[in-house]
């Protein structure tokens, strides 16, 4: 029973075991974010027959997938081009990924990774720094150009140059923000509404009848959180495609 909307974000070790300084403890984030990998890894499996081809009639999982690999698809064509085929199989699991996630933090009793920042801003972390080393790869010392736009004079460039800088910076930690924010603020007002309706209930009398509103509404918002839960997904994957494109092909 839970006392305080925030207490469902806590972090409790399952199986305790630690060496020396570091702790090896099994958590209850561990056990959501294996159990993720392994529904992921078992979605894409069950597309195969025998291992080897996709069926020619899709079965439920395989449009889901389908779905996911059009959108993601489409994303990356849009927003870097079509010669930025290479870097879809990290897109489709970023994107994949973090829907999972999401869509298991709905289940009562579940554990939302997601709505820790840990997670979020090693994610965020993970996709700057590999688009630093592409942009790197790419175009050299060239890359700072991203930090002056083309066609700024000198005076406005000693104006422009750390704002470019500071905000460039700050791409990791807007990402991670972002997701983990709104993953929170979700689920406390889930909680928060789910403890008033059950306060009514256990009231009697005239508020046990009404306790359905705040039901009715918790319903409503369920639907309002899984929506919310795929379009974060798809806001950090979109993000993620434009600042690929911005070290790709630079201002």
């Amino acid at each position: 029973m839970f006392f305080s909307p925030l207490e469902q974000f806590q972090i409790l070790p399952i199986f305790q075991f630690s060496v020396g300084s570091f702790d090896f403890s099994i958590t209850n984030g561990v056990i959501i974010l294996f159990l993720g990998l392994a529904f992921f890894f078992f979605m894409l499996n069950s597309l195969l027959i025998n291992g080897k081809s996709f069926a020619i009639v899709p079965n439920r999982i395989q449009i889901v997938v389908e779905s996911i690999y059009s959108v993601t698809y489409s994303l990356l064509e849009d927003n870097v081009g079509k010669s930025a085929k290479s870097f879809f199989p990290y897109i489709f699991t970023l994107f994949t990924f973090i829907v999972i996630s999401n869509v298991i933090g709905l289940v009562p009793y579940s554990f939302t990774i997601t709505s820790h920042l840990i997670v979020t801003l090693s994610l965020a972390l993970m996709t700057f720094i590999g688009i630093n080393l592409i942009c790197i790869r790419e175009h050299g010392v060239n890359m700072l150009s991203l930090f002056l736009p083309p066609g700024a004079s000198l005076g406005l460039a000693l104006l422009l140059v750390p704002i470019e800088l500071v905000s460039y910076v700050f791409r990791p930690i807007s990402l991670a923000v972002r997701l983990f924010a709104n993953m929170m603020a979700g689920h406390t007002l889930l909680k928060v509404i789910a403890g008033f309706a059950w306060t009514m209930m256990l009231s009697g009398g005239a508020l046990l009848v009404a306790h359905l509103v705040p039901l009715f509404i918790l319903v409503l918002l369920m639907g309002l959180e899984l929506g919310v839960a795929i379009i974060q997904a798809y806001v950090f994957t979109i993000l993620t495609c434009i600042y690929l494109n911005d070290a790709i092909h630079l201002h």
